[in-house]
This record gives C-alpha cells, sequence and structure tokens, in this order.
C-alpha cells in the first residue's frame, strides 16, 4: 500500500468531477446515505455548493481527490446551532484513517462556523468502522431507531444517532 500524503481542504470547482464520483460511489453501495439518486455535473454543482462547507481530502502527491465530507446546518431557528455532516472516502483509499480526518477536520470547521453540536442523524448501525471512529472520538449514540434505514437490497436496518459538543 503506498504512502499517502494527504491534506484536507475546502473544496474548489475544480474538484467537482471528482467529488461527484466519490460522492456517487458512495450513494450507489447503498449501505451509508440517504440519497438514491446518483449527482450529475450540475446537480453535483448545486448541491455542494448549497453546503456551509466542504472539505475534500487531497493526496499532495497526485492531487487526486480520495475523500470529502460537507457540512450544513441539522435544524433552523432555535436548533440552528446545530449542525450534520456526511462523509465519503473513495472505495480504493478506505481503511487508510482519511476518513478521521475528514471527521477532525469538520469539528474544527463546524466550530469555526459556530455551530455548537455536531449531529449524525443516521449512521447505519452496521457500520462498524465509522461507529468505531465516531466514539473514539468521543462522540454519543443517542441510541438506535429500529429500521430506519432502507438498504438497497429492500431490507432495514437499524440506524444510531450520534451527537457530539464542539
Amino acid at each position: 500500500m503506498e504512502r499517502l500524503h494527504i491534506c484536507i481542504r475546502a473544496w474548489q470547482e475544480q474538484d467537482l468531477k471528482q467529488m461527484s464520483a466519490i460522492w456517487n460511489e458512495v450513494v450507489e453501495e447503498g449501505r451509508a446515505f440517504p440519497q438514491e439518486e446518483q449527482l450529475d455535473d450540475a446537480m453535483g454543482a448545486s448541491f455542494f455548493a448549497s453546503q456551509s462547507y466542504c472539505g475534500v481530502a487531497e493526496d499532495e502527491v497526485t492531487g487526486k481527490l480520495v475523500g470529502l465530507y460537507i457540512l450544513h446546518p441539522n435544524h433552523m431557528g432555535r436548533c440552528g446551532h446545530i449542525c450534520n455532516a456526511s462523509y465519503a472516502v473513495a472505495t480504493l483509499y478506505r481503511g487508510r484513517h482519511i476518513g478521521e480526518k475528514l471527521v477532525t477536520d469538520c469539528m474544527e470547521q463546524g466550530r469555526r462556523l459556530g455551530f455548537r453540536i455536531l449531529q449524525f442523524n443516521a449512521v447505519v448501525a452496521e457500520n462498524i468502522h465509522a461507529r468505531h471512529l465516531y466514539e473514539r472520538l468521543g462522540f454519543h449514540q443517542l441510541g438506535t431507531i429500529p429500521g430506519g434505514f432502507r438498504c438497497e437490497d429492500g431490507t432495514y436496518a437499524d440506524i444510531c444517532p450520534y451527537y457530539i459538543e464542539l
């Protein structure tokens, strides 16, 4: 396994194709994101631009994007201080602690933007790697929602909401 030199940075317009490809890969797997529709170029541009912040994981040697996250309000008004995020790492680069770098950067950006809490609404219970990462970083599980996620094959999996104070 080659050594990667990963930096996490704000997305740029020229990143859109690679961002959409990574996002679509996770959507197509049907095991983590609630979205079912793939992003085309126009939808990707609109989707990523509508977020409060998007961070990308870039291999500084090759310039290739290997992961990303989106950050946005989870609620509005009196709960507008709570943010939500989603993370995607390209299949070929999983297991290399890129997700951890994305989550920790996301927490920093959330604080910088004035959010006080980062909440994940629907972590699929079977996503053990993500759950272990969140717990190691200090997130608290709020419980379990039975059958809260409809899987690609039509079955239902439990989801586990998590939060951390920023």
